[in-house]
């Protein structure tokens, strides 16, 4: 009796043992992932990114490539309006592709290393790694961290949720939040494939522009997108609008608006039309921001971006480059003064 006890004991304790050793801690879960990136020779990734704006939502469409160590190439469509545009980053530098524009812009600028990235796996990495007090959970098939985010405004999206596959820790979601912890930015990844090959033309920016153009539908002139004025729906207590004036440009026209008051600053927004493709690109001075419903570049004293067609820039020199961001997101807002 006594015998068949211990063996009984003994039982209980190797199951113990064996479940103990099948699950893995938050520590091991981080070395796993820290040594998985370093062996990654690249990847391909498709997702869909949700971005929530107010009372609205956009929908987009993501291929992500990257090549060790630092080369990307990052197609972003937008799932209804049929806009598309390509981050690109190879040896000369980072550039940003809008094909239905045939525009090219040029950044000085060490992105992605300089901020969060929620559709980069190699970003998602360093979140996890980086933030000593992440929070740690597993389910039956997921490992899911919560973590401090590295943006530029990280006051607006201070933590992300990052949910990881058990079997290969490939990611399956990222969920960005505000400080009321309601998700603004959802990324659903769909497919992914480690170690990816690539062709040598696959991060050249000539070549992108062109691919990204054939099978676009020309654009008539009556088929243009008309040009309404918009404005800004975020504010800044004592700054008002107080001057509105349009100018008849060359090739199209430009509209400025005056905001007065402590926090004074200006807003254009113009629009030309679509002329043939430089084969050089246009230079910015800034850095590469996330606007949401596209790329924006943010600098000391302004920023810059186009939707639809439109350029617009908003020039200060009180603002702070997070209320550059902030008034950049709402001017796609309801239309209203």
């Amino acid at each position: 009796m006594k015998k068949k006890l211990l063996l009984l004991i003994s039982g209980i304790l190797v199951i113990f043992i064996l479940a103990a050793c099948g699950a893995k801690s938050q520590e091991d879960v981080v070395k796993a992932l820290d040594s998985k990136q370093k062996d990654l020779s690249g990847y391909k990734v498709d997702a869909k990114m949700t971005l929530k704006m107010g009372t609205d939502s956009q929908v987009y469409n993501v291929e992500i490539w990257h090549k060790d160590p630092s080369f990307y190439r990052v197609n972003l469509k937008n799932a209804e309006k049929d806009q598309s545009q390509m981050i690109l980053r190879n040896e000369e530098g980072v550039f940003v592709l809008t094909p239905a524009l045939k525009k090219s812009f040029k950044f000085q600028s060490d992105w992605p290393q300089n901020s969060s990235q929620a559709y980069l796996y190699e970003s998602l990495i360093k979140d996890i790694i980086e933030d000593k007090d992440a929070k740690f959970t597993a389910t039956k098939d997921h490992y899911v961290f919560e973590t401090k985010t590295r943006y530029q405004n990280n006051s607006m999206l201070p933590t992300q949720e990052i949910k990881l596959n058990k079997s290969d820790l490939s990611p399956v979601m990222v969920k960005v939040m505000d400080p009321d912890r309601n998700a603004l930015v959802t990324v659903e990844f769909s497919k992914v494939t480690f170690d990816a090959s690539f062709d040598k033309s696959d991060f050249d920016m000539q070549k992108n522009m062109t691919r990204a153009q054939i099978g676009l539908p020309a654009m008539a002139d009556g088929q243009e997108r008309a040009f309404t004025v918009k404005y800004p729906t975020y504010e800044i207590e004592g700054t008002k609008l107080i001057d509105e004036k349009e100018v008849k440009i060359e090739d199209g026209k430009r509209v400025v608006l005056t905001y007065d008051g402590e926090k004074s600053y200006t807003l254009v927004q113009e629009k030309v039309a679509v002329k043939e493709a430089s084969t050089s690109p246009t230079y910015v001075d800034g850095d590469l921001v996330d606007l949401g419903m596209t790329i924006g570049a943010v600098s000391e004293r302004s920023i810059t971006w186009s939707v639809d067609g439109v350029d617009y820039m908003i020039a200060s020199n009180n603002l702070t480059e997070e209320e550059f961001i902030e008034i950049a997101r709402s001017v796609q807002g309801e239309v209203g003064k």
